[in-house]
């Protein structure tokens, strides 16, 4: 059996704040862009019988309030999904109006072992506050984790991080694991769980998040798992991903993807298992599970298809 962390990163998106919209433009265009956001998501995972895992990043609440984020935990929750912490820190200098122009350092391996522990227990205090229970998981924005960054999470508690992004190292994802780990190992006090990754070149890794794989290379991502018994496969969305970047209309292709990959979980019930962290599984941590190797047709395909997605955007702009 093979654990699967299907993961949503929730956040107000810093492009629709920069472009000066107001709050509930910012909050429509990031968590529900489309039709195709959070709540059709959570939709998909319920047709499937799929647990999902919403990483939700609370700093926007500094500029804009707790009400948005109220009603983002209390539908994944009424949806029976769980909520844990993510975490961008600029917005921890920003200014509502301002067009982006004052903000605090965008990575948060940038910042100190003592600030990341302040950022930290204030985004886990922001969190619950919005009706959240209490996270044990963590996963920071643009990955941008460090060492002591898991130390931090240590000593707040936490009992998962899930930051280290193999194709995103050594910066911004810092952590100092071997960049094509992708196996569960503890590791500064806590378990970290990483983003699984395929080579989609030799010697060049590309991560499993839905806007960068196939579907084909996803399918050939889970057999490799279920074949070689991986202790866990870690696959990222966003909540404004399967949009166009304004999040005006839907990309057909992500949104394709997204379901294909949710059909893909459904047929491996007892092989690929939709897990939440809240549920603290105990994860083997003396794996040394590799991704799957390249394979030129499903790279050249995934090509195509991303230009032809591009194409037909430029088309409809």
């Amino acid at each position: 059996m093979t654990r699967v962390f299907l993961t949503i990163d929730t956040e107000l998106m810093w492009r629709h704040h920069v472009a000066g919209l107001d709050a509930d433009g910012i909050a429509q265009r990031s968590l529900e862009p489309a039709g195709v956001g959070i709540g059709w998501q959570l939709e998909q995972m319920r047709r499937y019988n799929l647990k999902g895992t919403f990483f939700v990043d609370p700093m926007p609440c500094l500029i804009y309030g707790l009400d948005w984020m109220k009603r983002v935990v209390g539908a994944i929750l009424d949806a029976g999904q769980e909520v844990q912490l993510h975490l961008h820190p600029n917005w921890g200098g920003a200014h509502a109006g301002d067009g982006g122009t004052t903000h605090a350092a965008f990575q948060l391996s940038e910042y100190s072992f003592e600030e990341q522990c302040e950022l930290l227990a204030g985004g886990s205090d922001m969190l619950t506050a919005a009706g959240a229970p209490e996270p044990v998981a963590f996963r920071a924005g643009s990955y941008a984790a460090s060492d002591d960054t898991l130390a931090a999470l240590a000593e707040l508690q936490f009992l998962y991080d899930s930051s280290h992004n193999g194709s995103e190292h050594p910066w911004p994802s810092a952590i100092s694991l071997d960049r094509t780990r992708i196996a569960p190992v503890k590791h500064r006090g806590i378990v970290e769980v990483p983003v699984t990754l395929i080579e989609d070149q030799r010697g060049h890794l590309r991560h499993f998040q839905i806007c960068a794989l196939s579907a084909a290379e996803m399918r050939a991502a889970l057999d490799h798992a279920v074949r070689e018994d991986h202790a866990a496969v870690t696959i990222v969305g966003h909540g404004f991903e399967l949009a166009n970047r304004a999040g005006t209309r839907p990309n057909a292709v992500h949104v394709r993807r997204f379901e294909s990959l949710c059909k893909m979980l459904a047929e491996r019930p007892g092989t690929l298992v939709t897990t939440h962290f809240a549920e603290r599984p105990e994860l083997p941590l003396d794996r040394e599970d590799a991704p799957l190797g390249p394979n030129a047709l499903r790279t050249r395909w995934r090509q195509a298809e991303q230009l032809w997605s591009n194409l037909i955007e430029e088309r409809a702009a």
